[in-house]
């Protein structure tokens, strides 16, 4: 028989996954590529090949540890920059039984007063 033309495949390749794409018309959060993970891992990827010449062990481990902070902010949009100050300046202060508290995905910024506010 013939070969398909690309429309007949892509009609074929539709009719094939239908129960996979389905999930992507029934709910519109679903996002329809995977460009965010793909950034996501670029990142990953590059710090890879980076980190081979980051000095030693422990100087990789404190890297990769702040690294996934600063990811875990941005996950949360949070400011890296405004949360690592705010919480190194609040960390002395702040009792150990609640430091959960000042974790990324817990954590709110400082509030801070504008002239408009006033």
């Amino acid at each position: 028989h013939a070969p398909k033309s690309p429309l007949g495949s892509a009609v074929s390749y539709a009719r094939n996954q239908w129960d996979r794409l389905q999930p992507f018309l029934d709910d519109v959060r679903i996002p329809l590529d995977n460009n965010a993970s793909e950034r996501a891992l670029r990142v990953v990827a590059l710090g890879r090949k980076n980190f081979l010449t980051v000095g030693d062990e422990d100087a990789g481990e404190h890297l990769a540890g702040l690294l996934s902070l600063v990811a875990t902010c941005d996950a949360h949009d949070i400011d890296p920059i405004t949360y690592l100050r705010t919480v190194l300046l609040q960390i002395d202060d702040h009792p150990a039984s609640r430091i959960d508290d000042l974790l990324p995905h817990k954590w709110s910024p400082p509030i801070t007063w504008t002239e408009d506010a006033a």
